[in-house]
């Protein structure tokens, strides 16, 4: 096991790699070598038997007959073949240094002749490479072009001294071909290791850059996570984190990284929330403390005045009463903003029982059938099958469906509009299904994500709670609430709760 999880290491996987690609080239290069010492070696016994046949045959010539064109024909050895062999010529140099005889023909003719010819006036052969081997004093009588190495002349002369008992010392020199004249066997053995070498790079390049795309790709993947983790997306997982090894290990190590800052991010909403909860609940005490009981005093106060002080004269007992009744409803009203304040500050217990949705909800909107009346506007509910009760607290939800009606009589502009209510079951019973559509102006898209927030608000003189107890009392229920908004063409809020059985919120709240 522990090899397993030893091996399992990218590292240590990349220098196995490495390490089986430096002796696989290591291993093709010795054989190579291998190869071209054995080459090298056969090559020196192919010039070493050819050196031994040139001088033989020139010994063979010293004595003038046969000559040595005729010797080679008779002899038949491959060495001196014209085509594979590798003598290309043997000459026979006597001790006044004309040439005695040779295989090629030419250089015993003068003019096209044959006559005797001095070594020095051949310009055609290689230089001869033993040339230090031999005495002091042959070496200066070499024609230059048999001494410069540099001559240009294709392939190797080598130069034997011959003594001979009655004609004194005589000269054999054997001219070799070079291995650009040799067959293409040659060239082939020369580019073999070249092909060899090329594809061993080939494979190290092909298995490297292997590596290095599975190496990068969840570098890559990180890369494209970590950007869209800036981008507030923390549901985003790197598709890595199942491999073992280190790229695995850290991939598993950023996802874990983005589930506790999806995590944190959900708590931060959560303190900011119960921050703001905090806030509103010290200014609606603040509020309920230092504003209601002046309200309550100038309450009394109107009553007292409307019954002890109202006018005689009629005219001005009815501007009286109606000014007096414009006072009592403004105060109404503040007393019915702090009770928001209140209601979303503090918890309030829920008498939670079965309910009729159908019964809350047109008792919620009798409430509103006058001012609907007079503004035009069509309210009606329906119902789809049969619903059974809902587990809730009345007056909860009866505040529910009254901030929702408003809020839709309040976007439609003008006459002609409908608010209807429309009320289902789903989940097989488990769940009751409200939605409440208006026709007015809708929610712009950049806002949808806002309304639930306490204090935002579209409308010049709204407080920005209405939705936000809504919220706050569908949430106490155990159900669930969203929006589906299109500008100019209305919306639609849809609650679902539950029908049997309480929620955890619900039964903490009983």
């Amino acid at each position: 096991m522990k090899a397993l999880r030893f091996t399992s290491s990218f590292r240590v996987r990349f220098l196995l790699v490495l390490a089986a690609l430096l002796i696989l080239t290591l291993g093709t290069q010795y054989l190579l070598n291998l190869r071209a010492g054995r080459t090298n070696r056969r090559l020196r016994e192919q010039q070493e038997q050819a050196l031994i046949a040139g001088v033989a045959l020139g010994v063979k010539g010293l004595v003038g007959k046969p000559r040595l064109v005729e010797v080679i024909t008779r002899e038949n050895n491959p060495l001196f073949d014209s085509k594979t062999g590798r003598v290309a010529n043997v000459i026979i140099v006597d001790n006044e240094w004309f040439i005695s005889d040779s295989l090629d023909l030419e250089l015993l003719k003068v003019n096209g002749e044959y006559a005797k010819r001095r070594l020095q006036e051949v310009t055609t052969l290689p230089a001869v490479m033993n040339l230090n081997q031999l005495p002091e004093e042959d070496r200066a009588k070499f024609p230059s072009t048999l001494t410069d190495q540099t001559s240009g002349v294709s392939g190797e002369s080598h130069a034997f001294a011959i003594e001979t008992a009655d004609k004194g010392r005589w000269h054999v020199i054997v001219v070799l071909k070079s291995f650009r004249e040799a067959p293409s066997f040659w060239n082939a053995q020369a580019a073999r290791p070249l092909v060899y070498t090329l594809g061993v790079l080939l494979a190290a390049t092909i298995v490297a850059a292997i590596l290095v795309w599975r190496f990068t790709r969840p570098i890559k993947d990180l890369s494209n996570a970590a950007r869209r983790v800036a981008e507030g997306d923390f549901d985003f997982r790197v598709p890595a984190a199942n491999r073992s090894d280190e790229m695995g290990q850290l991939a598993s190590r950023f996802n874990e990284m983005i589930a506790r800052l999806g995590h944190l991010r959900e708590v931060e909403a959560q303190l900011h929330q119960a921050e703001q909860s905090a806030v509103v609940g010290r200014l609606a005490s603040a509020i309920a403390h230092e504003i209601r009981n002046p309200l309550n005093y100038i309450n009394l106060t109107l009553d007292h005045l409307r019954t002890a002080f109202a006018p005689e004269d009629q005219k001005k007992r009815e501007t009286f009463e109606r000014l007096a009744q414009q006072l009592k409803i403004e105060v109404a009203r503040i007393n019915t903003r702090i009770s928001e304040f209140l209601n979303y500050s503090r918890p309030s217990p829920l008498e939670m029982r079965p309910l009729d949705l159908r019964a809350e909800a047109e008792d919620a909107l009798r409430m509103v059938e006058v001012k609907a009346q007079e503004s035009g506007i069509e309210t009606r509910v329906e119902q789809t099958g049969e619903m059974p009760p809902v587990i809730g607290d009345a007056e909860a939800l009866r505040s529910v469906f009254t901030n929702l009606i408003i809020n839709g009589m309040q976007a439609i502009d003008g006459a002609g509009g409908k608010l209807t209510i429309r009320i289902s079951s789903v989940n097989s019973g488990h769940n009751a299904q409200i939605e409440v559509t208006d026709t007015g102006h809708g929610i712009a898209p950049e806002d949808i994500s806002k309304v639930f927030e306490p204090y935002f608000s579209t409308k010049d003189t709204g407080t920005g709670l209405g939705l936000a107890i809504v919220k706050k009392a569908v949430d106490d229920h155990g159900g669930t609430i969203s929006v589906k908004s299109k500008q100019g063409s209305g919306t639609t809020f849809t609650i679902t709760l539950p029908t049997s059985e309480l929620s955890d919120a619900q039964k903490s709240n009983r």
